[in-house]
């Protein structure tokens, strides 16, 4: 089982936050390793325990940055639609290399790899971020490095990278889980036409790839400029606005073919989606712990603080214990990623299935502690709940994951 560390002091580094501390993280191997754990030769590569000093530098900066930029005051300005998210943050974000963490240095990423990528994941669930972070880096980009041609990659990675444009992905047709039977979107004569929904972020990306059937019907991946003729957007109303969702409905629109086979690259990319997601998850689910911990401290009832009385500490014990064994779980899921190890379809599952727990129980939890004022508009405790509902489905339902962690399990019991 993974343990995590105590956050680290921050460090100052000049200049931008990712770009600054490139050079020392670019080699995962860094990793922080126990004594003890290394496995013998013709094993595995050996499990990492710990991010290595650098990337806690590396989270500290970006911690410090999300707390003086992301705040409550331009969350609630997206939330109440002046905008569909903040572009003065996403700027910021881009020109700090963060879009780029997990590219290699040969399309203008910073090259620090998926663990990099996990660290910045989890300070922007913390934050809550108004940024298109997910469907832009998670899904967009990730596809392209898993099935994009060199073309392809050439083309678009090094746009992504900069912020110049905002990337998705459009797998679903309403809703559901992932599943190649429900796939109807059609592709032929190098036209796509079909509708997907909830598309995240489709309102702002200029590029989706986009999971539909060509004309021999199979299950391809397509690369769609949202710009063109013939693509209609329909902004779909739901729990947490600040992560925007879209009907995109496709009426002939030209579009290009990802090389392979479109349903495994999109496992793939919904494994590492998983995995990232959860990381936000947990940074979501330890701002909630930590937001309940200081109000229970604060706040006094018959003469003591409230967290004194054994309602609320059992309450917060069980969202701290939930919360450590999600981040065990992604600390497992970033290493199985970054190892290309075989326990990746296990790890990305269960990290998926207890982040969606930790979650949602500590944002629940949160409102409980906070009482009365927890469900005011005023206080930020419903900020945390919209996300993590909105997180919790977004890449399918707790059931389709549990079925994935069962059917790994079987796979690996039966060999």
């Amino acid at each position: 089982m993974f343990v995590s560390s105590p956050d680290r002091g921050a460090s100052e580094f000049p200049g931008a936050l990712v770009r600054g501390v490139c050079s020392a993280c670019r080699d995962e191997s860094r990793l922080a390793q126990p004594a003890g754990t290394e496995r013998e030769a013709g094993d595995d590569a050996a499990m990492n325990f710990d991010f290595s000093e650098e990337q806690h530098q590396l989270r500290d900066q970006a911690r410090r940055f999300l707390t003086e930029h992301a705040t409550s005051k331009r969350i609630r300005q997206v939330l109440d639609g002046v905008a569909p998210y903040d572009r003065a943050m996403w700027q910021e974000i881009a020109a700090m290399g963060w879009l780029g963490a997990g590219v290699p240095e040969e399309y203008g990423g910073a090259g620090l790899g998926h663990v990099g990528l996990c660290v910045l994941a989890e300070e922007l669930g913390r934050s809550l971020a108004p940024v298109p972070f997910s469907s832009s880096v998670y899904l967009a980009t990730e596809a392209l490095l898993v099935a994009g041609s060199a073309e392809q990659k050439d083309e678009w990675l090094p746009r992504l990278v900069a912020g110049e444009v905002i990337g998705t992905l459009a797998w679903a047709e309403g809703n559901g889980n992932p599943s190649p039977a429900r796939i109807k979107a059609r592709v032929s004569g190098g036209k796509l036409t079909g509708a997907k929904w909830p598309v995240p972020d489709g309102g702002v990306a200029d590029v989706a790839i986009v999971v539909a059937r060509d004309e021999s019907d199979r299950v391809v991946l397509a690369l769609v400029r949202l710009g063109s003729a013939g693509v209609h957007p329909e902004t779909l109303a739901t729990l947490d606005p600040t992560r925007e969702q879209v009907k995109l409905s496709f009426d002939g629109v030209p579009c290009e073919i990802l090389p392979g086979d479109g349903w495994a690259a999109l496992e793939q990319v919904l494994e590492r989606a998983a995995i990232l997601t959860a990381f936000e998850q947990v940074g979501l689910a330890q701002a909630c712990l930590d937001m309940s911990v200081a109000f229970a401290m604060e706040r006094h009832a018959f003469g003591r603080p409230i967290g004194s009385f054994q309602a609320i500490k059992h309450k917060l014990a069980d969202v701290y214990v939930a919360t450590e064994l999600a981040r065990s779980n992604a600390y497992y899921g970033a290493w199985a990623m970054t190892a290309g190890a075989a326990e990746l379809k296990l790890a990305s599952a269960s990290a998926r299935v207890s982040a969606t727990d930790a979650a949602w129980l500590a944002a629940k939890e949160n409102i409980q502690t906070h009482g009365g004022i927890g469900f005011t508009w005023e206080m930020d405790c419903h900020l945390y709940y919209r996300r993590a509902k909105v997180l919790g489905l977004s890449l399918g339902s707790a059931p389709f994951w549990k079925d994935r962690v069962v059917a790994a399990l079987e796979t690996r019991n039966a060999a």
